[in-house]
């Protein structure tokens, strides 16, 4: 996939990534080093940057050697209107903001039918514009990560800047105030996933302690590998059974009653003795492919599924001890830098009183230590805002890696249940109406309805966090 080309479906801020490529509805960037995680890499106007694949789709060659756009004759091109040629060789145009396309040059005087349309802006719901997604517009508004301005100029009094925050610390994670945070985006926005909604804290059923939110998506995970392994338990159990009637077919078939008939009636009797040892073979033949296409590959899919919880658990905790070690230091340095701005004040109060070398002397040297401690400071929300960087990227990453083995977790199963239905169905063709509701029922799984339905009742929050500020 790499040199190929890919068209944005949404825009993208590079800000959300210490090296990430910014675009807007519609570009065509090219892809430079695809990575599994769900982060590529691409270049833009000779820009190179990191962006998730969601938002973009990959174009066929020839299809993105026709989809560049070109250039038009004439006046300027209103406001996100862009000049595309068809593989025929005629101009037509497309409006990156409401994806409407016309044959027709569009114009900038008023009221003329090929005015592009001007989308009213949304409503704003608790201090973020709710996003244009169908499937979001209604629920909830839509709030995604934006890096925050670096480290502004110490003001004279530090003190009352952290007592004018704009963020909540939750289990050593920073968090924005809803009134505090600019609009933002979902990672995947005209779908629910599990990586947008697993941010904060959850309150137990009790009440008592709080569950992170990484440990609510991790459950349902260790709770689909408990479900298939009964799944595969189930299937062993309906071996069993084939066996079972297989062999009683045959000790049936092979019972010398009434062997003696004569005639056309003996010929019917001995054919229908026959069939029950073509049934039993038949059966048997069943399931020996239960045990080989559906047991063995959900215990061997079990089996790689828990080896990856594993590593993905210990993974993320590792990064939640480094994230709550740098919250300790940057809350230490700031107390440090408390003290020191008390004690300039105290020196100062007795300068006024006590005009002396000696007084000025400390007062020197505690303003030193203050502008020291107010260096560490920066150097401690520097560590702490890489180290939640590279949290968040892994977050998303891993939460990704874990919606992709669910999903393939959900397919396996729909694909081996209908394969258990396909074996039922060449067995017993007189059963076959008690088959086709479970074979509508897998028909209609759909792992991202489940997401949306499973995220609705669990999900944790959708407040990303952001930088600490000084």
């Amino acid at each position: 996939m790499s040199g190929s080309y890919c068209k944005s479906l949404y825009s993208f801020s590079g800000d959300q990534h210490q090296q990430g490529l910014t675009f807007e509805v519609g570009e065509i960037i090219r892809i430079v080093h695809p990575l599994p995680g769900g982060w590529w890499e691409g270049e833009l106007d000779g820009v190179r940057g990191w962006f998730p694949s969601s938002y973009v789709q990959v174009l066929e060659k020839t299809a993105s050697m026709t989809s560049l756009p070109v250039e038009d004759v004439g006046e300027p091109l209103p406001q996100h209107w862009k000049c595309y040629m068809s593989p025929q060789g005629r101009r037509y145009y497309f409006n990156t903001s409401s994806n409407e396309t016309t044959w027709e040059r569009p114009s900038r005087v008023p009221g003329n039918p090929n005015t592009p349309l001007k989308h009213t802006s949304l409503p704003t719901v608790n201090g973020f514009r709710s996003s244009g997604s169908p499937l979001h517009q209604n629920e909830h508004s839509h709030i995604s990560l934006v890096k925050k301005p670096s480290l502004e100029p110490q003001s004279p009094c530090p003190i009352s800047r952290w007592q004018q925050r704009d963020s909540i610390t939750i289990n050593c994670v920073t968090f924005p105030l809803p009134m505090s945070t600019p609009e933002q985006q979902l990672l995947k926005p005209d779908e629910w996933s599990y990586c947008d909604y697993f941010w904060t804290d959850k309150k137990d059923p009790q009440g008592t302690s709080c569950i992170s939110g990484f440990e609510v998506l991790l459950q349902k995970q260790l709770k689909g590998k408990q479900i298939q392994k009964e799944m595969a338990e189930f299937i062993r159990e309906r071996i069993k059974i084939e066996e079972e009637y297989a062999k009683n077919l045959a000790k049936l078939s092979q019972i010398p009653l009434a062997g003696q008939e004569e005639g056309t009636l003996g010929e019917a009797w001995a054919q229908l003795k026959k069939s029950l040892a073509d049934e039993a073979e038949v059966h048997l033949k069943f399931s020996s492919k239960l045990q080989s296409e559906v047991e063995k590959p959900l215990l061997t899919f079990r089996d790689n599924f828990k080896k990856d919880m594993k590593r993905f658990n210990h993974h993320i905790a590792e990064l939640r001890k480094q994230l709550v070690g740098r919250h300790s230091a940057v809350e230490k340095a700031r107390k440090a830098l408390a003290d020191r701005q008390k004690d300039l004040d105290v020196k100062t109060q007795q300068l006024e009183i006590k005009l002396s070398n000696k007084m000025e002397e400390d007062i020197k040297k505690a303003q030193r230590k203050s502008t020291q401690a107010g260096d560490d400071l920066m150097r401690c929300v520097d560590l702490y805002n890489q180290a939640q960087s590279k949290w968040f990227e892994e977050m998303v990453t891993t939460s990704l890696e874990l919606e992709r083995l669910e999903v393939e977790r959900v397919e396996m199963i729909r694909q081996h249940l209908c394969q258990y239905t396909t074996l039922r169905h060449e067995t017993d063709m007189f059963n076959q109406s008690t088959m086709e509701p479970v074979d509508q029922l897998l028909q209609s799984v759909d792992p991202a309805r489940d997401r949306e339905l499973w995220v609705k009742e669990q999900k944790t929050g959708d407040i990303r966090p952001v930088d600490i500020e000084i």
